[in-house]
């Protein structure tokens, strides 16, 4: 922790400590912290921190505002509506796709490219989870392993999910990305608690444990391609005219339209995606998702792609995986919660509270395409919610205060309702688009941040700002829904009935 972190955090703890008090309204005061605790959840302990999980509280930002609880489940409930049971061509994000064995199918997609991706399911399952909605959580399970799991030994890949599938369950790609692979499991881990464990895939725990095993214990394997997810599917041929989904128009104009104001500037617009496979023969080492000597989350496993990312820093998560997850891998667990804490401070804008979307390993920065300095873009919107969550949930880092008020006060300087969604670091606007998804994890920064009118004025923009649609609901969407779950303190640490 630099010397900055350490003068301030006696102040902000002082700071904090207030604020708890005042931001009770909303707040879940009667369960004590082992009222109903199930088999395996461990007494609370001086290392716990004073967060919700030793407390039992969590705030509530709406009705700090003033909006009544009938008023905050109705927009709750009117959202879990339309992204998972409205209209299909418009609303939705969720489709029920027939059954199998295993009971109904689901998978919930990236409308925009017409696929199905690890983050949006395991996004989907928490969501599930967190209101108690049973055949959904299942259901994207269901279509998880059937679909997404690669079997094939030759793949080495084997025992992850492949990050991006067609809804019609063929392959987009044959590796994984960890940001799902996290919120897979402790998805599991809040439904071993809340429904208790079935038989199978629904051994809810045994799953749960088997994800995070493989994610730091998964042998290096090479192979050559190409590959395939499982071993009686034909190799995996990247098909132009299938990848291109006819769904997204809006963004590919959008792509031109910033591609060439950045030529009229001068710049040279971002590449492409990498291609992908082909029917060429090509050689992948993959291992663990973990990077072992820096106790962090890899950004892919493939062995020699020596770098991670922010935003798939998880320690709210890390913590109860150091209680709840394999014994042998508790102490990891505990110590990538600590490095990600001062990771986030070191990797984002010390103006802006802006974070990168790849750093190296040794918190140092990493180039862009051109060069430059890795930007804040799309998957950058979610870190200031992973910091923001850990406060509120174990509160053991007064910087995460400081990060939120930082990155709250540069956004609502730029426009509360037109702030871009990409920057620089520094705070140079790299978009024009201004996004829900983003607005609503900035947000959840209310969690950590001093109360006052920077966090005010996020919670009343969330509040007003629409359900998402169209073409671009999908990653907006699941954010948006996450962040109401969060702002109104349901979505918790699910310890048992």
């Amino acid at each position: 922790m630099n010397r900055f972190f350490r003068e301030i955090a006696p102040a902000v703890l002082a700071l904090s400590s207030c604020c708890a008090g005042a931001g009770a309204a909303g707040q879940d005061a009667s369960r004590a912290p082992h009222v109903n605790a199930p088999e395996g959840v461990i007494p609370r302990m001086p290392g716990d921190g004073a967060g919700a999980f030793a407390t039992g509280r969590y705030r509530n930002l709406f009705a700090e505002e003033g909006k009544s609880p009938e008023e905050i489940r109705a927009k709750i409930d009117g959202a879990f509506q339309q992204l998972f049971h409205g209209d299909g061509q418009w609303e939705r994000v969720y489709f029920e796709t027939g059954a199998n064995a295993n009971g109904p199918l689901a998978y919930v997609t990236d409308w925009a490219n017409n696929d199905a991706r690890t983050e949006g399911m395991s996004y989907g399952m928490m969501i599930a989870v967190q209101m108690d909605k049973k055949r959904e959580f299942d259901a994207l399970w269901n279509w998880s392993n059937t679909y997404m799991l690669i079997t094939d030994p030759k793949n080495p890949n084997v025992g992850y999910f492949a990050w991006s599938m067609y809804t019609d369950g063929t392959p987009r790609a044959t590796g994984p990305a960890p940001d799902g692979e996290e919120y897979y499991a402790m998805a599991l881990l809040f439904a071993a608690r809340r429904w208790g464990n079935g038989k199978g895939l629904y051994d809810y725990q045994a799953q749960a444990e088997k994800i995070l095993r493989g994610m730091r214990h998964h042998p290096v394997l090479t192979g050559t391609g190409p590959f395939r997810i499982h071993p009686e599917d034909p190799p995996f041929v990247y098909d132009e005219s299938k990848f291109h989904s006819p769904n997204k128009t809006d963004k590919l104009r959008a792509e031109a339209k910033l591609a060439d104001e950045l030529r009229a500037q001068g710049k040279t617009p971002p590449p492409p995606p990498p291609a992908r496979p082909s029917n060429a023969a090509y050689t992948v080492t993959a291992g663990p998702m973990l990077e072992e000597e820096h106790s962090m989350v890899r950004f892919v496993p493939d062995v020699g792609h020596g770098f991670t990312d922010a935003s798939y820093h998880l320690p709210a998560f890390y913590e109860l995986f150091a209680r709840w997850g394999p014994k042998e891998d508790r102490e990891y667990w505990a110590k990538a919660a600590d490095v990600s804490r001062e990771l986030f401070k070191r990797v984002t804008g010390p103006k802006t509270g802006l974070s990168p979307e790849r750093n190296n390993f040794d918190m140092t920065s990493m180039p862009d395409w051109n060069g430059g300095e890795m930007p804040f873009s799309y998957d950058s919107w979610r870190t200031v919610s992973n910091w923001s969550v850990d406060y509120s949930w174990w509160r053991k880092d007064a910087g995460e205060v400081v990060l939120s008020d930082r990155i709250q006060s540069f956004l609502a300087g730029q426009g509360i309702g037109t702030f871009a969604d990409q920057y620089t670091l520094a705070g140079k606007p790299l978009s024009t688009r201004h996004s829900t998804g983003m607005v609503a994890a900035t947000t959840v920064g209310g969690l950590a941040a001093t109360r006052g009118a920077n966090e005010k004025a996020f919670v009343e923009e969330l509040w007003r700002t629409p359900i998402p649609a169209g073409e671009q609901r999908y990653f907006d969407g699941m954010l948006y829904l996450m962040s109401l779950l969060h702002c109104s303190g349901e979505f918790r640490i699910v310890e048992g009935r």
